[in-house]
């Protein structure tokens, strides 16, 4: 299935390391990195957006936005032990403190305020293997962490040891957390989604709706249920609350004719509950999933998107194009550029346009 109401055509290929067509008035971020970047957070206070790369680099900038135009200054960075990969990272309440994960099995901390010694973040967890994912629970103050040990593990900052585990399935590809709700996506094609409100417990554990392996999750900003995207171009739209009038489905999208790409990233705008899709197309797409229409497409760029995110206050959209190493080393060419652009977000872009009668085709 895909949306049936589509407000922009979208034509163009994904070429590795070819010039990119960004949207004029997008800002680029200056250093972003000289490897892949492999998540990008905004502050949940304020417009500081920090990025991991394979690098081993954990890096911020402040972005001022002011009559439409943007404006990102580089303000720290940090390097994770041995330059090892970082895969994700996480962000407190407060937007005081950096949490950051990767290849080198710890879970790292780094507070804005001060530079750490040898420039490495401070260690306050690990797992036996590779951690894939980081999120922060403000309803604990607890960081949780995903790995490839098939774990999860829920820890105090405070503390050395975790405070929980619980086991996975399989190995833990992505996850997210909004208010009480975490949805955690494993190989294997396994969704379980927890409940976090006080000790967290396993809500409900089912197979993706997608017959391909999970790329990326991101949960509404009402808690209700998930977004699920695949590495064979498709989003899985799923209810956890039973909502008057809303069924769980699924659409293709990142396609073009017999082409078919991943799904790299999903996020949500606070604001209006509406989403954006970037993938291996070189692609990003805002959608609206109550009605069922895709709100806008940008003009496609010739390289693979890997991360987006808007920003608390939904005004700034920030979406980074790198190798995303979704084809293995063999395919990787060490001058491709590692770039993050910002997008100033125009209501008329995200904002739901009210319910259409197309049909899926």
């Amino acid at each position: 299935m895909s949306f049936g109401a589509i407000a922009t055509p979208l034509t163009g290929s994904c070429t590795t390391g070819t010039a990119a067509s960004i949207a004029p008035n997008d800002h680029s971020l200056p250093q972003a990195g000289n490897d892949g970047i492999s998540s990008i957070r905004w502050s949940p206070t304020s417009n500081t957006l920090v990025s991991t790369n394979w690098d081993g680099g954990v890096r911020c900038w402040e972005v001022q936005e002011s009559g439409g135009q943007v404006r990102g200054m580089g303000k720290a960075q940090v390097t994770h032990e041995n330059s090892s990969p970082v895969l994700d990272c996480a962000l407190s309440t407060d937007g005081s403190t950096v949490f950051s994960v990767g290849a080198d099995k710890a879970v790292r901390m780094w507070n804005l305020a001060q530079q750490p010694p040898n420039n490495i973040p401070q260690q306050i967890g690990a797992h036996d293997q590779p951690i894939r994912s980081v999120a922060f629970l403000p309803t604990s103050n607890l960081i949780v962490s995903g790995g490839w040990d098939n774990m999860l593990k829920f820890w105090d900052a405070r503390q050395q040891n975790p405070v929980g585990t619980l086991s996975l399935p399989d190995k833990c590809y992505a996850l997210d957390v909004r208010d009480s709700l975490m949805v955690v996506a494993t190989a294997g094609r396994h969704i379980i989604t927890y409940n976090v409100q006080g000790q967290p417990h396993e809500h409900q554990r089912k197979e993706s709706p997608l017959k391909f392996q999970s790329r990326c999750v991101a949960a509404f900003p009402d808690g209700t249920g998930y977004a699920v995207g695949s590495i064979e171009g498709r989003v899985g739209i799923q209810y956890v609350t039973k909502v008057t009038g809303k069924e769980s489905f699924a659409f293709k999208c990142h396609r073009q004719d017999a082409n078919v790409y991943s799904v790299n990233h999903i996020c949500f705008n606070s604001q209006f509950g509406t989403f954006a899709t970037v993938g291996a197309d070189g692609i990003v797409n805002f959608w609206d999933k109550d009605n069922k229409q895709r709100l806008k497409g940008f003009p496609a760029i010739h390289r693979t998107i890997t991360c987006a995110a808007f920003s608390a206050q939904g005004n700034l959209f920030a979406y980074s194009s790198s190798y995303d190493w979704s084809k293995g080393s063999s395919h990787y060419a060490p001058g491709t550029p590692n770039e993050i652009w910002i997008h100033n977000v125009v209501e008329e872009e995200i904002k739901p346009k009210g319910k259409k009668t197309g049909t899926y085709r």
